[in-house]
């Protein structure tokens, strides 16, 4: 059975322009493409690198407008 992601909430409109958060992800690619998808549906600007925080791989998320 291949590993599926969970269904995230991004809390985009929660956020002011430079605040971040992380997902953990081992599919870094496919996030990349859900949360840009779902940030220009919201009308907002982010920014994200591929990073790891404690020992988990992710992406770094943040808001740029």
């Amino acid at each position: 059975m291949p590993f599926e992601e969970p269904t995230w909430i991004f809390p985009f409109e929660g956020m002011g322009v430079g605040d971040s958060f992380f997902i953990p992800t081992l599919r870094p690619a496919h996030l990349i493409y859900v949360v840009d998808t779902r940030a220009k549906a919201a009308g907002i600007r982010i920014k994200f690198f591929i990073t790891e925080k404690a020992g988990h791989l992710g992406l770094r998320v943040w808001r740029m407008s």
